[in-house]
């Protein structure tokens, strides 16, 4: 074994290689040629369980510079699949801005608190930009491992020091989740977290001792006050930066109305049509679509 960071390196590396359904990577690969990708993720539900019903998670990954200052730009788009229709949500952003976020170099929290969790490498473009992601996914696993450690107690199990960081991260974030979804996150993904934090810490360069399962981490107090310091920061812009992200999101999300549609339709049985004005102003139309759905709630009942 080289060292520490190699090994969590290995550890990504490995992981990434998920498999997953021909149908995903068939769908990645076209997402990946439309947008002159250097590589896609997959990650979510669906990754874990394989299914190909509801909705698909990409982020799509391209190369050069952000060209948005409020990014990932976020997409809907179908597919058809012997028969059936595919559906994903699509997060694209630049490489180079997904690494350093990924790094904690930037102010969002949503990255490497997102990809500290399982995804899988699904398309890229050559064996540079596999190894761009998987440094940045490593570098996500540090800086989760690092303010987990902070957050978390002098002494405790992995998972006690994952719960305090989700805790933490998914109250920074505007966003509104039913209490203990740390712990969701933390039993279905088991085995991906099994193991991960101690490799992590070596990574960092946080000395720890290892009694059965519990993690003693040798954390001084200055390096302890300074990660606290610097997510701090993170924490009083987590609300802000996501509102402006939703914001944004209701104005430029390609192909909302489109997602709106199936959604309701799947949820309440009432189908919408996208005319090419929905399809342009989903805003604008939202009333419209919303007195139908109450029209329709109506006569469901008597």
């Amino acid at each position: 074994m080289s060292g520490p960071a190699t090994s969590l390196t290995q550890r990504i590396s490995e992981r990434l290689d998920a498999p997953v359904d021909p149908a995903v990577a068939d769908f990645a690969r076209a997402l990946a040629e439309d947008a002159g990708a250097s590589a896609v993720l997959f990650y979510g539900s669906n990754l874990r369980t394989g299914s190909l019903e509801g909705v698909l998670d990409f982020y799509v990954l391209l190369p050069g510079e952000e060209q948005s200052r409020i990014w990932p730009r976020v997409s809907y788009h179908e597919r058809e699949h012997r028969g059936d229709t595919l559906r994903a949500k699509v997060a694209t952003m630049a490489l180079s801005t997904f690494a350093e976020a990924a790094s904690g170099e930037l102010s969002d929290t949503t990255i490497w608190a997102r990809f500290v969790q399982p995804s899988g490498l699904v398309w890229q473009g050559g064996d540079d930009a596999r190894e761009a992601v998987t440094e940045a996914i490593a570098s996500a696993a540090k800086t989760a491992a690092r303010l987990a450690v902070a957050l978390g107690p002098q002494s405790g199990s992995a998972d006690e020091y994952w719960r305090a960081l989700f805790q933490a991260t998914y109250k920074a974030e505007f966003r509104v989740e039913k209490p203990g979804r740390e712990n969701d996150i933390l039993s279905v993904n088991a085995a991906h977290f099994a193991g991960l934090l101690p490799l992590a810490l070596e990574a960092a360069g946080i000395a720890f001792t290892e009694n059965g399962e519990r993690i003693t981490p040798s954390l001084a107090a200055s390096e302890r006050m300074r990660v606290l310091a610097w997510w701090k920061r993170r924490r009083r812009l987590g609300k802000p930066l996501n509102f402006a992200r939703l914001v944004k999101a209701s104005t430029t999300f390609e192909g909302a109305a489109r997602y709106a549609a199936w959604k309701i339709e799947r949820h309440t049985g009432m189908p919408v049509e996208v005319t090419p004005f929905r399809e342009k102003h989903p805003v604008l139309s939202a009333p419209g679509v919303l007195w139908a759905l109450r029209k329709h709630r109506k006569s469901n009942r008597s």
